[in-house]
């Protein structure tokens, strides 16, 4: 009963998280609020992978959603048996504990990606990665950071953005990854059984 509680917990934290990721990927496509840097294409690539609204948020709602079911006590059976059920529960959370893993892990990667590569501001030059050759040395020297004219504080703006993200990211890799020893620790130290008995049937 008690792991089950820390799962649905672990489960609920889930949800925040995803919504934050959403909010935080949508805010990297207007630049100071402006939707014209969107809508001109000048974003840097990363930005459309979708990683926080797609995988680290939409997707991350729907399988928060489907381990509280999965922890809820209304679940139906799906065999004649408690142990089979209780089999089958597990071995479901398990799986959508470890999709989380690859979505909020996706998430995680791209995020760390698009904060090492820059943005992709107006330079003198034009256009362009700026800080693309610098394999992120930018990142802690602020001097650098008046190459890019445009949009005003993008450094900045793409920095708190990216950096968010790998922090929502990461925790969810974190609560996916507790679920996942919680689950295994049921079955290897013997909460229940998962093979099922010919007498309990």
């Amino acid at each position: 009963m008690g792991s089950r509680k820390c799962g649905g917990c672990l489960s609920c934290l889930l949800i925040p998280l995803a919504l934050w990721s959403i909010t935080v990927n949508i805010l990297l496509y207007f630049p100071n609020g402006q939707t014209s840097y969107a809508t001109s294409n000048k974003l840097t690539n990363y930005v459309w992978y979708f990683e926080g609204i797609c995988f680290s948020g939409v997707m991350m709602l729907v399988v928060a959603a489907v381990l509280l079911v999965l922890e809820s006590d209304n679940n139906y059976k799906c065999c004649q048996s408690e142990n089979c059920s209780k089999k089958y529960m597990t071995l479901l959370s398990i799986i959508f504990s470890a999709l989380g893993i690859a979505f909020s892990g996706y998430c995680l990667v791209i995020s760390a990606l698009g904060l090492v590569q820059g943005p992709y501001c107006h330079t003198l030059d034009g256009w362009e990665y700026a800080f693309e050759g610098t394999a992120g040395r930018f990142l802690t020297d602020s001097s650098m950071w008046n190459q890019c004219l445009e949009p005003a504080h993008i450094v900045e703006w793409n920095i708190i953005l990216f950096s968010i993200l790998i922090s929502l990211s990461g925790l969810q890799v974190i609560i996916c990854l507790m679920r996942v020893v919680i689950l295994l620790s049921k079955i290897l130290c013997g909460s229940y059984s998962v093979i099922i008995q010919p007498g309990i049937i």
